[in-house]
């Protein structure tokens, strides 16, 4: 169970509480206004969609917000912006490897932003290829654990092409090949299990252990990041244990 997992978890728990719930409803409306610009507006003929639309719905974004985002994407309303999609990697301290997912309509200030959070964070951009390579794109899907048994998931997600079932704690991370994702999300519903999300991540090949000191050092660097309107996605192969993580907590 990578410590990342883990770290996403607890912060998840807490983004629906926080004062960052505005930030997060943000990134949820910009990921359906690019999925519908990229594979047009009908969530059912568009599995990316439909999604990034459940997602916002698990997160209790309006339905008037999501609609709106939906139909700028699609082209039936005016205002859509032009979002691209920028890699960045990077260096955390303890040699903690990031990849760091941008959807802005301002290069520039991306770039900028991530810079300056990884530099006054004790961390450093690396050149391309330089960090990607230490993950692989996965299919991940996260199933509430209320409601559910190990035995039900692990049946129907395995059945339909997952890798992996892992236990978050109140929550099951089911793992597959990117490509599977929709196959495995289908299994589950028909299973009559439901889920929180289903999306496409980079998920570590290899992880590097963290003490306390460090866990700190990464953790607040990480947060840095996701301050940014234009970050999207963290993704970090560190390793916490449970102890380190209480310790933080």
């Amino acid at each position: 169970m990578s410590g990342h997992s883990k770290w996403a978890t607890t912060k998840h728990k807490k983004a629906a509480l926080d004062a960052k719930r505005g930030k997060l409803f943000a990134k949820l409306i910009k990921n359906i206004e690019v999925a519908a610009r990229t594979g047009g507006g009908d969530p059912e003929a568009n599995p990316t969609l439909y999604d990034a639309i459940y997602k916002a719905k698990k997160s209790s974004v309006p339905n008037d917000n999501i609609e709106r985002a939906r139909k700028r994407g699609a082209g039936e309303e005016a205002g859509g912006a032009d979002w691209q999609t920028i890699m960045y990697e990077g260096y955390a301290p303890g040699g903690v490897a990031v990849l760091i997912e941008c959807l802005t309509d301002n290069r520039n200030r991306a770039a900028s932003e991530v810079r300056v959070a990884l530099t006054r964070n004790g961390g450093s951009l690396a050149d391309p290829g330089s960090v990607s390579y230490m993950f692989n794109r996965k299919g991940v899907i996260i199933v509430p654990k209320e409601g559910t048994s190990e035995d039900d998931v692990m049946m129907a997600a395995l059945e339909a092409g997952a890798e992996d079932v892992n236990d978050l704690g109140d929550q099951f991370e089911v793992v597959s090949e990117a490509g599977d994702l929709l196959q495995v999300r289908k299994a589950l519903q028909d299973a009559g299990i439901d889920y929180e999300s289903a999306e496409s991540k980079f998920l570590p090949t290899m992880s590097v252990p963290l003490d306390e000191e460090n866990a700190r050092k990464v953790f607040r660097l990480l947060d840095a990041l996701e301050d940014s309107d234009d970050v999207q996605e963290v993704y970090a192969n560190f390793d916490v244990s449970d102890a380190v993580l209480e310790a933080i907590e």
